[in-house]
């Protein structure tokens, strides 16, 4: 990749935000295996215009996402695109953690006590970066949390799939809008693990160009040619 604008690191169970352009892409890197990303994507010029998982599944026809699929709007354009996974299913339907479940499950922590070895919540993480872009709680939404597996058995029961992310699984998002980009590193909801060893993540950021007339994620169905038309509507101006 030759044309990269910036990297960073996000170390496990910690929190990052941040613009991305239309046009540019994201690539998120596994560091270590297990990873899971909570993240959740807003119209960066009207706020209240944010990633629809009803939308997006309904759209789709699929209760996954992996390449090819793309995130809507709850104005029914395409926010972003997965142009390439490694890792083939990402998570969509089962949320974030919160205080009490973490503190349930790996003890209680304090920032008084521990700083920044404490043991942050997805939810707490989440509302941390909204609240740096004048968003709170009101704003919080279904969040797709990526390299997280998470499969129904025939009775409906849920089961977090360990060990579905490997060190080094990457996906990448292009941008087809303007959009705030709020992230948290944080364990999965569901996640067994006993111990609070979340797996850091590489950002690393480049231009990637528009969809092109024939670019996969366009073309996957034709609900999404509608989504790319209402967001190259939006942009004609």
């Amino acid at each position: 990749m030759d044309n990269i604008l910036w990297e960073e690191t996000i170390p496990g169970g910690n929190h990052w935000s941040g613009i991305m352009r239309r046009g540019s892409a994201l690539r998120l890197t596994d560091l270590e295996g297990g990873a899971n990303v909570s993240a959740l994507f807003y119209n960066r010029e009207e706020k209240l215009e944010r990633y629809s998982m009803p939308d997006t599944l309904k759209a789709q026809h699929t209760a996954f996402l992996t390449a090819g699929n793309v995130c809507y709007s709850d104005m029914g354009r395409v926010l972003c695109s997965i142009i390439a996974d490694t890792a083939g299913w990402h998570d969509t339907i089962c949320g974030v953690s919160d205080a009490m479940q973490i503190e349930k499950k790996y003890g209680e922590t304090r920032f008084q006590t521990h700083r920044n070895g404490m043991f942050r919540s997805g939810k707490e993480g989440l509302l941390v970066e909204l609240g740096k872009w004048g968003l709170g709680k009101r704003d919080l939404v279904a969040n797709v949390n990526f390299f997280s597996k998470v499969a129904a058995d025939d009775t409906g029961t849920l089961h977090f799939q360990s060990a579905h992310s490997q060190a080094g699984d990457t996906v990448d998002l292009r941008f087809d809008m303007d959009v705030l980009v709020v992230l948290s590193t944080a364990p999965h909801a569901l996640d067994p693990n006993k111990d609070y060893k979340p797996a850091a993540v590489r950002l690393t950021a480049w231009h990637a160009g528009p969809a092109s007339a024939d670019d996969p994620c366009r073309n996957a169905c034709p609900q999404n040619q509608r989504g790319f038309i209402n967001t190259e509507r939006y942009y004609a101006s």
